[in-house]
C-alpha cells in the first residue's frame, strides 16, 4: 500500500515536470480576457514549476487589448516579452499574496484615460475616476527596457517615456527604479522623472522612499517623499515645491481650478490616503505677497471638494488683479501668459481698468471648494487698506466670495460677490458697501498743507451683468452706483473755484489760505442698465457753493461725461457761472470748462426743489442710518422755507416722482 501511494506521488511529480504547459495558452488566456474585458494573448512560451516553495511562472508574448472605449483588440494596451513572476505558497494560502519576484522584460504600456474620467488600467465595471494602481508586495521587481505612452484626455496629457530597473545587471549597467518621460501638458512641452529606491530585496514592512520632478515652460514641481508601503500608490507622503508663472497653469496636472495669480514660489508637505489629499505647512510667495496655510481635498464623491484656510502676514494689493482675470504686474508681467499680455496691451491702448480675460466656467463645475482668507496688512499705493478678509464657497459652478472685506484706518469696505458659472454665459453680482471712511485719506493735503477735503464717506455699488469675464460682465451691468458725504469740511478755495468763482477761488490758493467751510451734503448716484451711468443725482452743498451735475459715464468703454454746474450762495455783480466739465476714461479723468454756456449768477435760492426729494430714497440705499443722521436732512429742510429764486437763476426742474 504504501509503495503504492509512493508510485502515485512520483506519477505526479513526473507528469508536473514533464507536462506541456503551452497546451494551456489558450484556456488562460480566454479565462483573463473574460475576467478583464480585454482581448488577451500569449504568443510565447508558458513556463510553470509549481513542485518548490516559490512557484514560478513564466510567460511569453504576452498581449493584451485595449477596452472597447480605447481601441479594442486591434489596439494593444500592454505587451511584454517575457513576464516571470514568484510567489509563496504560504502566503496565497492566507489571502494576502507576496511576490518574491516579478520581472518585466521590454514591457511596452499604452495607458489612457478619457474625457469622462474612463481609465484603460481599471478592470472594474465602476472605476473610480483615476484611482491609483494596486500591486501585490513585491520584493524584487525588475524592469527591463520598459516603454511608456499616457494620454490623458481630461487633463491634456500626452507622455512618453521609459521605465528601468536593472539592479539584477553587474557593473555599472545596476541602478534603481526610474520612469524619465516627456510629452506635452495643455500643449506644451511637458518633462517628467521619477526616481525610486533600490527594488532589491525591498523591506514590505518599511516605506519606500521616491523622487519626482515636472517641468513644464516655467512651471517647476518638485517632489521628495516615500509611499508608505511599497507598491502602495495609494498612501504616501511628499514634500513639495512649486514654482511658476500661474498657479491655474497647474490645472492639468492637479485637476483643481485654482485661482489666476502672477508669479509663486511655494513649499508644503503632501499627504495622501485612499481618496484623500492634505496639504499642510504651505509657506512661500504669490507675487510680493507672502503666503501660509493649509488644503485639504477629498475625492470620495467622484469630484474634488478642496477645503483651505490661508493667511498672509502683507498683500501687495497689485496681485490681486490676476484674481480677476487682470494682467500681472512687476516681475510677474514677464512671464505672464500669452492671453494676459495681449489683454495687458489692449487695456493700455485702451486706458481700461476693468479686465476682459475669459473665465474658464466649465472649471469651476468641475470642482467645489471653500477657503477662508486673511491679510495683517495690505500694501497699495493709492488706497490706505490696512486688512483683508475673504470667505470664498465654489458649489457646482457658483461662486460665492461672502464677504471680501478690507479694512481702512477709519471705515471699512465690505462686499458680498456672487459668479454664477452654471449656464452657458456667467452672471456676476456684486453688491459692495464702503462704510465711515475718512475722506483726507483718499484726497491727502500736498507736503505740510493739510488735506483739501475732511470728512465722512459711504459708498454703495449694486451691479449684476453677463459675461465671462469683469469687462463683458460690466458693459452688460444693471444696477447702481452711490457715493454720499453726510458730512464734513473742504478748503473754501476749491469750494470757489467749483462754482467758477476764479478771482476769489484763486486767490485764496495762491495765499495758502486753509479757510474751511462746511460740507452740508455730497450725493454722487447713477443708474447703470446695460453699462451706461446715467446719473440721477450729483449734488455738493458747502456754505459758500452749491453745486449739481448731469451726464453719466459707459463701463464699456470705461469714459466719463459729466457736467457740473455750480454757484455761489452769496450774490456776487463780478461771478459768472460756467459748467465744469469731467471726460475722459476712468483710469485718467479730464477736467475742463463748457464754453459758450456762460449764464448770470442767480441767487442763493438755486433749483433747491430739484435735488431734494430723491435723497429719501437715495441715503438708505447707501446706509439705512444716513437717512437720519445725514447733514443732507437740514438741506431739505431749507428747501420747505427757502423763498423764490431770484431773477436771473437758474430755472427749476419738477423733482423726480
Amino acid at each position: 500500500m504504501g509503495g503504492s501511494l509512493v508510485a502515485l506521488i512520483a506519477v505526479i511529480v513526473l507528469a508536473f515536470a514533464l507536462f506541456d504547459w503551452n497546451l494551456l495558452r489558450g484556456p488562460l488566456a480566454r479565462l483573463a480576457s473574460d475576467a478583464t474585458g480585454r482581448d488577451v494573448r500569449i504568443d510565447g512560451d508558458l513556463k510553470v514549476h509549481l513542485l518548490t516553495a516559490q512557484p514560478r511562472v513564466s510567460i511569453g508574448g504576452l498581449k493584451i487589448g485595449q477596452p472597447a472605449w480605447a481601441g479594442g483588440a486591434s489596439v494593444k494596451m500592454a505587451t511584454v516579452d517575457t513576464v516571470t513572476a514568484e510567489i509563496r505558497w504560504m502566503s496565497l494560502l492566507k489571502g494576502r499574496p507576496v511576490l518574491p519576484l516579478l520581472e518585466l522584460v521590454h514591457p511596452s504600456l499604452d495607458l489612457r484615460r478619457d474625457a469622462d474620467g474612463r481609465t484603460n488600467w481599471s478592470f472594474s465595471d465602476h472605476p473610480s475616476a483615476g484611482a491609483a494602481p494596486k500591486l501585490p508586495p513585491i520584493e524584487r521587481f525588475v524592469v527591463d527596457a520598459g516603454r511608456l505612452h499616457f494620454v490623458d484626455a481630461a487633463r491634456k496629457m500626452v507622455i512618453d517615456g521609459t521605465i528601468d530597473s536593472n539592479e539584477h545587471a553587474a557593473g555599472p549597467q545596476a541602478h534603481a527604479f526610474s520612469l524619465v518621460g516627456q510629452g506635452t501638458l495643455n500643449r506644451k512641452p511637458f518633462a517628467l522623472t521619477v526616481a525610486g529606491g533600490p527594488l532589491l530585496n525591498v523591506k514590505l514592512d518599511q516605506p519606500y522612499p521616491f523622487s519626482g520632478t515636472v517641468r513644464m515652460g516655467a512651471t517647476h514641481v518638485e517632489a521628495r517623499g516615500e509611499l508608505h508601503r511599497p507598491f502602495d500608490l495609494a498612501a504616501y507622503s511628499t514634500r513639495l515645491h512649486l514654482s511658476g508663472p500661474d498657479l491655474a497653469d497647474l490645472y492639468y496636472l492637479t485637476g483643481l481650478a485654482l485661482p489666476n495669480t502672477p508669479t509663486y514660489d511655494l513649499q508644503g508637505e503632501l499627504k495622501h490616503g485612499g481618496k484623500d489629499y492634505n496639504l499642510s505647512r504651505v509657506a512661500g510667495r504669490i507675487g510680493a505677497s507672502d503666503i501660509a496655510g493649509l488644503m485639504d481635498v477629498t475625492t470620495a464623491t467622484g469630484r474634488p471638494v478642496v477645503k483651505a484656510t490661508v493667511h498672509s502676514r502683507s498683500l501687495d494689493f497689485k496681485d490681486l488683479a490676476a484674481l480677476v482675470g487682470g494682467a500681472p504686474v512687476g516681475k510677474a508681467a514677464a512671464t505672464a501668459n500669452p492671453t494676459q499680455k495681449v489683454e495687458a496691451a489692449k487695456m493700455a491702448a485702451e486706458q481700461r481698468l476693468l479686465p476682459d480675460a475669459p473665465l474658464d466656467a466649465d472649471r469651476l463645475r468641475k470642482m467645489d471648494a471653500t477657503l477662508d482668507y486673511s491679510a495683517d496688512a495690505v500694501k497699495d499705493t493709492m488706497l490706505p487698506l490696512r486688512g483683508a478678509h475673504l470667505h470664498l464657497t465654489l458649489d457646482h459652478g457658483l461662486l460665492t466670495m461672502n464677504p471680501l472685506a478690507f479694512d481702512l484706518p477709519q471705515g471699512r469696505f465690505t462686499s458680498i460677490v456672487s459668479l454664477n458659472g452654471r449656464g452657458a454665459t456667467p452672471v456676476t453680482s456684486v453688491d459692495a458697501k464702503l462704510s465711515n471712511v475718512e475722506l483726507q485719506n483718499f484726497v491727502p493735503g500736498a507736503k505740510g498743507a493739510a488735506a483739501p477735503i475732511e470728512g465722512l464717506m459711504a459708498a454703495r455699488v449694486k451691479l449684476t451683468g453677463r459675461g465671462d469675464s469683469v469687462h463683458r460682465a460690466a458693459a452688460d451691468a444693471n444696477g447702481a452706483i452711490t457715493v454720499v458725504i453726510p458730512h464734513g469740511h473742504m478748503r473754501q478755495a476749491f469750494a470757489e473755484l467749483l462754482g467758477v468763482n476764479v478771482g476769489k477761488g484763486l486767490g485764496l490758493l495762491l495765499s495758502k489760505n486753509n479757510q474751511q467751510t462746511d460740507i452740508r451734503c455730497g450725493v454722487a448716484s447713477f443708474d447703470v442698465r446695460n453699462g451706461e451711468m446715467t446719473a440721477s443725482q450729483i449734488l455738493l452743498d458747502t456754505d459758500v457753493v452749491r453745486v449739481k451735475g448731469e451726464g453719466g459715464g459707459n463701463l464699456a468703454d470705461e469714459t466719463l461725461n459729466l457736467v457740473l454746474k455750480g454757484d455761489s450762495k452769496k450774490f456776487r455783480l463780478t461771478h459768472v457761472f460756467l459748467p465744469i466739465t469731467v471726460g475722459g476714461h476712468f483710469r485718467s479723468p479730464a477736467l475742463g470748462l463748457q464754453p459758450g454756456t456762460a449764464v448770470a449768477q442767480g441767487g442763493a435760492a438755486i433749483a433747491l426743489g430739484i435735488v431734494l426729494t430723491p435723497l429719501a430714497a437715495i441715503l438708505p440705499f447707501v446706509d439705512p442710518g444716513l437717512a437720519k443722521n445725514a447733514d443732507c436732512q437740514s438741506l431739505m429742510a431749507d428747501a420747505k422755507t427757502a423763498p423764490a429764486p431770484v431773477k436771473g437763476a437758474l430755472p427749476t426742474t419738477p423733482a423726480k416722482k
